[in-house]
């Protein structure tokens, strides 16, 4: 594993409860779109990769599909085994599937992209367990974000907390443009033909201290970045994120955060 790899399963581990109470509410908003790049339908034998707390493999299910789902974190697998009680889940990780050549239909990874250390080599051993004519759906978040993909950050920053060593990047020999024109390069290097990238920008509603809840409890490197100076550096985050929240207040007291994701497909 790369330096990054290691830093997501440190991040992650034992995050499948706080991911479903927080962030997994927002990444399910573009789940329709991707089973539809993906054709899922009714006898779809689909892989879904990084299968999370089982948003997707519990929608592609009710579309009648043949659903297998894999995921690195064991406690993912078992959301996703409540959620999806007609799926096949197990433990894997990328670049590594626990699948044979050409056994699938479809593979689909609803923001897994961000979380691997080598793209190019995930994407190509997704593409390995596609039959000819099968087809590749995912989902990036892009970059540069919206301006509520970047709350939590700039509440952070304020706060004078800054990234510790250990949250690693892809390194740059590795990484791609995270815009609809980079994931399609990253496709077509990938051995994928009609790719297309295009953009999905959406209002995520939610309540200041239920979005506030998943950084606080370490989600994702900006969860790493919150909690780096210990319960005192989150306090002073928090103070800060309680004052940037007016900009994005509804009158009903809920946040509307602008987000933009990337949605990229392709045919085996």
């Amino acid at each position: 594993m790369t330096a990054f790899d290691v830093m997501e399963r440190r991040i992650w581990d034992g995050q499948a409860d706080a991911y479903a109470r927080t962030a997994a509410r927002l990444c399910v908003r573009t789940v329709p779109a991707l089973l539809d790049a993906a054709e899922v339908g009714a006898g779809t034998r689909l892989l879904d990769v990084g299968c999370g707390t089982g948003n997707v493999t519990a929608a592609a299910v009710a579309r009648g599909a043949f659903v297998r789902a894999v995921d690195a974190e064991p406690g993912m697998v078992a959301a996703t085994r409540r959620a999806a009680p007609g799926a096949e889940v197990r433990t894997g990780t990328l670049p590594q599937l626990p699948y044979a050549d050409g056994e699938f239909d479809a593979v689909v990874a609803n923001f897994v992209l961000n979380h691997v250390g080598r793209p190019l080599d995930a994407l190509v051993e997704m593409r390995r367990v596609i039959r000819p004519g099968g087809r590749i759906a995912l989902t990036i978040w892009q970059l540069p974000g919206a301006p509520g993909q970047a709350l939590v950050g700039r509440a952070a920053q304020a706060a004078g907390l800054t990234r510790p060593d250990w949250l690693a990047t892809v390194d740059e020999e590795r990484n791609f443009a995270r815009t609809p024109d980079g994931v399609a390069a990253l496709l077509t290097a990938a051995g994928l033909g009609d790719v297309r990238g295009e953009t999905h920008a959406w209002e995520h509603r939610a309540d200041p201290e239920d979005w506030w809840a998943g950084p606080a409890a370490g989600i994702g490197a900006v969860g790493g970045m919150v909690t780096s100076a210990g319960p005192d550096g989150v306090a002073a985050a928090k103070r800060e994120y309680d004052v940037l929240c007016g900009e994005f207040l509804a009158d009903d007291g809920l946040l509307s955060l602008p987000h933009v994701a990337v949605l990229g497909q392709g045919r085996v």
